[in-house]
């Protein structure tokens, strides 16, 4: 209780409770909203810190289980923190335009990823050398344009298994797609969108930079704890056939060794043993 306490004052300091005008506010999103004041929509605290936790939790058990989650927040406030976080745990992003087709035609956008990381290697190498001086400026140009857009997605070698979005209504163009592919969806809603459009809503304010702040950081915690207990998990199973193999090897040597000192007893047995004497036969006499 007291957990949920500080976190609740945390998300009031930060501003998270601010909604829209209420004439550009959503019924859907009646459930989530506290009271009206001046004219503007107040979201109910107690909400947004049960369905962020239950967003953690789900969260991290995808990145427990070695899932990739592709973090959406091309907004100009959400830009930089999204980034930040989504580098820190290691996971795709996007914070630039939303290039259509991005999800549903991946293999498309795999290719210019593809032609990105051979314009580095070309540009690294020195293969790049031989050409003029305008042709690596426009090799150079090309890069940097793609890396712009797709640097983010640029270790993604398959679809996501989930999306975090910032702002719905914003990235509406990238929740169709994962919708059309089923992915899960993961978003922070505000009081203008429809929350009934994503699986995982946190109704919070998400145009403030703080506000997107304090929850990707919470979000990333969680998705940090999911991928400490896998590492932990897999070193575990590491030890463990480590010691089954030590076994197995010990048993095999003592099965050797059992097997050697049988085989030197049979040899001394068979020494100590004295010859045993065949009878001669007679000899045959008589007149011929």
């Amino acid at each position: 209780m007291e957990t949920n306490t500080s976190l609740q004052q945390q998300l009031l300091e930060a501003g998270v409770h601010f909604g829209h005008l209420r004439k550009k506010w959503n019924p859907k999103m009646l459930p989530y909203i506290f009271a009206e004041k001046k004219g503007i929509h107040i979201i109910d605290l107690n909400k947004t810190t049960e369905c962020l936790q239950e967003t953690a939790a789900v969260l991290k058990q995808l990145a427990r289980s070695g899932k990739k989650i592709m973090f959406v927040g091309t907004k100009k406030q959400a830009k930089e923190i999204v980034t930040e976080c989504a580098r820190r745990v290691n996971m795709p992003f996007v914070t630039e335009r939303w290039l259509g087709g991005m999800l549903t035609n991946f293999n498309t956008v795999r290719k210019s990823v593809k032609k990105m990381q051979s314009i580095d290697k070309m540009l690294n190498d020195g293969s790049a050398d031989s050409l003029t001086k305008k042709e690596r400026l426009t090799l150079q140009r090309d890069r940097d344009k793609m890396d712009k857009v797709l640097g983010g997605i640029s270790q993604l070698g398959r679809v996501p298994a989930a999306l975090f979005i910032v702002d719905i209504g914003h990235e509406h163009i990238a929740l169709a797609e994962a919708k059309r592919l089923g992915i899960t969806t993961f978003g922070v809603v505000d009081t203008n969108c429809d929350p009934n459009k994503v699986d995982f809503v946190i109704p919070a304010n998400d145009d403030a930079t703080k506000s997107i702040a304090i929850i990707l950081q919470y979000i990333t915690a969680a998705i940090s704890e999911g991928l400490a207990e896998r590492q932990a998990s897999k070193d575990e199973e590491v030890e463990e056939g480590a010691s089954d193999e030590n076994e197995k090897k010990a048993a095999r040597l003592q099965a050797e060794a059992e097997q050697e000192s049988g085989r030197g007893r049979g040899k001394v047995r068979g020494t100590n043993q004295p010859k045993r004497r065949i009878p001669s036969s007679p000899k045959r006499t008589g007149a011929r």
